[in-house]
């Protein structure tokens, strides 16, 4: 049989379940990409000719493959958030993407130092790798699609975080690789040089470039065809056209394309919040996203089959347990200091920071900027706390979910799609 013609089969078999596997394990105690993760794992058990993912995942397809799937999950992300736009509404996404996210580098980066003797660039890399929350393996925690219209604040906070800080831990991720270079270098300016270009200047493009581009699109999807006779948008597949235009200008104009992406979905979901096509062109995008979803799973499945925890310690272990159980947390609960909400919500916010397939990107985009002497320990750490993360998360996820919603009056059933809650 030929491999190619086996990976199609597989990878067709597994997309064409994802028709009815979210539905089955809907109100199940474990999430579907737990059961992708183990798919992943017995296939690569079996005797068959597919290709061996490389357990040190340096290779240019994994930074190109995870960075697909971040992008279009972001485009995803911010066409279902419904919430305008301003600090009051805000203010916890920006707390988490500020205070929390860089309380979990500075912790991350300490134990990696200090416990699990990395260098200092490979410390920070850590942090900055394992900081952000995953956008991809979130759904659980997530709001619904734009036609639910209800949002409570713990899943639009987790929402809002998962798309903002994908693109807020770049910086950091560039700072670990400036500082791996600086030790090998004599560039005395490199702090100033990150400070403008890689903090600033990249950020600031990518907020503005997503903000225009996303106003661009929305004059012509919504208003043009009402004051003239521009033809209307009537596909879904708009989203991922758009997707790949916001984060390929802003790549261009060397800004964050993850920021712009999310920063154009946003505002393009603000424009006509209650038009039936934000609705297409979400739906559109997260087939397309459950798809990628599903490949990269038995991707990470195999590698772990064919050696990606070798160069695990049990330090590594201990570091990995405490980020998930401690340092995130709390560095969520002190986010969140003096802000009026539950404990509850509070707790739930800051325990469900899932990691996933954005933390494989940037740990990848920077091993292939520069060489990190750590690179086997890094690859071997951030794998066993995405997986460690993927099967807790997704066993605690819904049943967490749907205790907070009955804890709120809800009884325990579902949203209701186009109910607003009064306050």
């Amino acid at each position: 049989m030929s491999t190619y013609i086996l990976i199609i089969t597989i990878i067709g078999l597994a997309a064409l379940s994802m028709a009815w596997v979210p539905s089955l394990l809907k109100q199940s105690t474990f999430s579907y990409p737990i059961l992708f993760l183990v798919l992943g794992v017995l296939i690569y058990l079996l005797p068959t000719e597919l290709p061996i993912p490389d357990p040190i995942w340096q290779e240019n397809y994994v930074v190109h493959l995870t960075e697909l799937s971040v992008i279009i999950s972001l485009m995803s992300t911010g066409l279902k958030i419904r919430k305008k736009v301003n600090w009051h509404n805000w203010r916890v996404p920006l707390r988490l993407v500020s205070i929390t996210m860089m309380l979990c580098i500075a912790g991350l980066a300490v134990l990696g130092w200090s416990v699990l003797g990395m260098s200092v660039a490979a410390a920070i890399l850590l942090g900055a790798v394992l900081a952000p929350t995953d956008p991809v393996l979130a759904e659980q925690v997530q709001v619904g699609p734009p036609n639910e219209k209800e949002e409570d604040d713990v899943r639009f906070s987790l929402t809002a975080e998962a798309g903002l800080n994908d693109g807020m831990a770049f910086p950091f991720t560039w700072l670990a690789v400036v500082i791996a270079i600086a030790a090998s270098a004599t560039d005395s300016d490199w702090l100033g040089s990150w400070l403008w270009r890689d903090l600033l200047y990249r950020i600031g493009a990518g907020v503005a470039i997503g903000y225009l581009i996303g106003r661009g699109l929305a004059f012509l999807i919504f208003k043009l065809p009402r004051i003239s006779k521009f033809p209307k948008a009537q596909e879904g597949f708009l989203a991922l056209s758009a997707t790949l235009v916001i984060y390929g200008i802003t790549e261009m104009a060397h800004g964050y394309g993850f920021i712009a992406v999310f920063v154009g979905a946003i505002t393009m979901s603000s424009c006509e919040p209650e038009h039936d096509y934000h609705t297409e062109m979400h739906d559109f995008v997260n087939q397309v996203e459950h798809i990628l979803m599903v490949i990269l799973l038995m991707l990470f499945g195999g590698s772990l089959v064919f050696g990606l925890l070798d160069y695990l310690t049990w330090q590594g272990v201990v570091v990995g347990l405490v980020f998930l159980f401690v340092i995130r947390p709390l560095s969520g609960l002190l986010g969140m200091w003096g802000i009026k909400m539950p404990l509850r919500e509070k707790l739930a916010i800051s325990f469900f920071g899932i990691r996933g397939i954005g933390s494989f990107f940037y740990l990848s985009f920077a091993l292939d900027k520069v060489t990190f002497v750590d690179a086997d320990q890094l690859w071997s750490v951030v794998g066993f706390i995405v997986m460690v993360s993927i099967v807790l998360h997704g066993i605690t996820a819904t049943k967490s979910m749907s205790y907070l919603d009955y804890l709120r009056g809800r009884s325990g059933k579902e949203r209701v799609p186009g109910v607003v809650k009064k306050e």
